[in-house]
């Protein structure tokens, strides 16, 4: 029996430690017999470590995607390694120490800026980079924390949020007639590298499994995986410009 993405050729960028959400997208993903590349930023000796603990060893390109030389030659560098890709998934977010965790009201513009830029901004700036390589029928999916309301801690990373999921309705709506699909996958709480760097995230995730109808555990992350990996197949071939909430429910219970 062939797999979900069998035959996909995909490019997972944000893979920090193997309890990345995006490694273990990388992982189901090729189980489901895709073709997978990452990108890495910053050690990027560490993402090839990391690399070699996917089920298949997988390359690793190097993007920061701040540098506008990486975006102009993202493209064939991945070239390199697949003839194209039919889905691209967007894991990537920062923001300075005054934007998490600090007094809302305190954190300067040029932090916000630089918030925003990566954490959104970057989601059109990585999309259009690989434009030339992705087909009809391709999906990209982005990673959010639901951002219709404040959350204890979150701040400015709420805002850039926000803003992604804004950023996502605009893709949407000029890669249609591309027959590219983009959504967001709205995440629960996972204890990663990048949640335990926000000061007060603990908050949100002790109690967010008594508050979810199905229940969350966060510290398995392969729901959040295995739902990535659904938006990525073709098996949602309508959906597009669509935030998909995998949190247990809690956006549901106003809680």
């Amino acid at each position: 029996m062939s797999g979900l993405l069998e035959g996909k050729r995909l490019l997972i960028t944000g893979v920090i430690t193997d309890a990345s959400i995006a490694f273990h997208a990388a992982r189901v993903a090729q189980e489901q017999g895709a073709q997978v590349v990452l990108t890495g930023f910053g050690r990027l000796s560490l993402v090839e470590r990391i690399a070699k603990r996917l089920p298949e060893p997988a390359p690793v390109i190097e993007l920061d995607v701040q540098n506008t030389e990486h975006l102009d030659t993202l493209a064939d560098r991945v070239r390199e390694h697949v003839d194209g890709l039919d889905g691209l998934l967007h894991s990537i977010a920062f923001a300075p120490a005054s934007c998490l965790g600090a007094p809302f009201l305190d954190a300067p513009s040029e932090d916000v800026a630089k918030a925003v830029d990566v954490s959104a901004y970057s989601y059109k700036a990585v999309a259009k980079a690989v434009l030339p390589l992705l087909s009809r029928g391709s999906s990209i999916v982005g990673m959010d924390f639901d951002a219709r309301v404040a959350w204890p801690a979150y701040n400015w990373m709420g805002v850039a949020k926000a803003a992604l999921e804004s950023v996502n309705r605009y893709l949407a709506r000029d890669l249609g007639e591309r027959g590219i699909r983009v959504n967001l996958v709205a995440a629960g709480p996972v204890k990663t590298m990048a949640a335990k760097s926000i000061p007060g995230f603990e908050e949100l995730e002790n109690g967010w499994g008594d508050r979810a109808p199905l229940g969350w555990d966060t510290t398995d992350p392969t729901p959040v995986a295995r739902s990535i990996c659904a938006v990525l197949s073709d098996w949602l071939p309508a959906t597009t410009g669509s935030m998909i909430w995998v949190d247990g429910g809690v956006h549901a219970t106003g809680q």
